[in-house]
């Protein structure tokens, strides 16, 4: 019986991109090798893997996102748009070509099953409440307001993969830290710890900001 958690997925090295469950991720294909890995992905299941690629020290990361063609188009000139969404993530066993686009046989990665699903979700709600407040406090210092979209994810798990998809700053040089735990828990505490942090900052900040201002005020 063939195993159904390892497979044969064509991969797309991306620099310094990380692709998360559930996230949207618009590409512009131009090169050859690549128009050809699409030609293949639209003629099978739509799937290929993104991978970050290192250009520092030159190396693809072991794991990454399977992506899924969502939408496409193709001009003249045989350059794509498409928009692919973000599926299972994976681990690259071995490379099984590099020519004319580079494949690997893949394993299927998931989160370990949760034992205390109270506390997973009161440390959800905590990480919740410190993003938005991190949004709030970003909103009023640029003088530009903004607020989370009503669709944010729910779970835990799901809101782990939206918060390392998303938020830059503090999360942006650990994303493929984050991309390969497999515990939702340790997921959700590195981003509050990060994101709590953050909050400080800006506090501090829009403190010093509001007693300046306050003092300019009054030698007015």
């Amino acid at each position: 019986m063939a195993d159904l958690s390892v497979r044969e997925l064509p991969l797309f090295p991306l620099p310094d991109v990380v692709l998360f469950p559930s996230d949207v991720l618009p590409l512009h294909i131009f090169e050859s090798r690549y128009r050809m890995m699409l030609q293949s992905v639209l003629e099978t299941d739509r799937r290929f893997g993104i991978v970050r690629w290192d250009p520092r020290s030159q190396s693809m990361a072991s794991i990454g996102c399977c992506a899924e063609v969502i939408q496409h188009q193709t001009g003249d000139d045989g350059r794509s748009n498409i928009v692919t969404l973000g599926q299972q993530r994976f681990r690259v066993l071995n490379v099984t070509r590099d020519t004319p686009f580079r494949s690997a046989m893949v394993s299927w990665i998931e989160d370990d099953p949760v034992e205390d699903m109270a506390s997973l979700h009161t440390l959800k709600e905590s990480v919740a409440s410190a993003l938005k407040d991190v949004v709030e406090l970003t909103g009023k210092l640029t003088d530009s307001p903004t607020a989370l979209p009503e669709d944010l994810p729910d779970l835990p798990r799901e809101l782990s993969f939206w918060i390392g998809a998303h938020l830059g700053g503090p999360v942006a040089d650990q994303q493929q830290e984050l991309l390969e735990l497999t515990s939702t828990r340790s997921r959700l505490e590195q981003e509050f710890s990060m994101l709590d942090e953050t909050r400080r900052q800006l506090a501090a900040r829009t403190v010093l900001r509001d007693t300046l201002s306050s003092s300019n005020s009054d030698n007015d």
